[in-house]
């Protein structure tokens, strides 16, 4: 029960695109991630996401269920967040390349890549 300092938690990896977990709060899991460039098309079935921006400018693409030729995105800026709830095919990508720290909120059961298999796809989350 002592303070987590989210800067000081940045400091402790470099690798992009892999959550390391800070906290868990019952069955949900609070991560961190850097991330930048384009990341995997993907939904979670069962499960909801909460993206806070902590450094930079997220783009959060969406595709509609059904008509994947129907895309829109969000910008989410630093100090906000966006909730992509269950089911949504989304798209977490960065403009020109620049680095953004993300705070993630999500079930421990949440899958890093849904269904989706690809090189970017994480399936352990250092805990530090």
């Amino acid at each position: 029960m002592k303070p987590i300092n989210l800067d000081d938690k940045f400091t402790k990896f470099d690798k992009q695109w892999h959550p390391h977990q800070i906290a868990t709060v019952d069955d949900m899991q609070v991560l961190l991630a850097k991330v930048s460039g384009e990341f995997v098309w993907h939904s979670h079935k069962d499960e909801d996401e909460l993206f806070f921006v902590q450094k930079g400018v997220l783009e959060m693409r969406f595709r509609e269920s059904g008509n994947p030729e129907k895309e829109w995105s969000e910008i989410v800026h630093q100090g906000e967040i966006i909730v992509v709830p269950k089911g949504v095919e989304h798209c977490p990508t960065t403009k020109d390349g620049k680095e953004v720290h993300l705070l993630l909120f999500e079930k421990s059961s949440t899958a890093h890549t849904g269904e989706v298999t690809d090189a970017k796809t994480q399936t352990d989350y250092p805990k530090i």
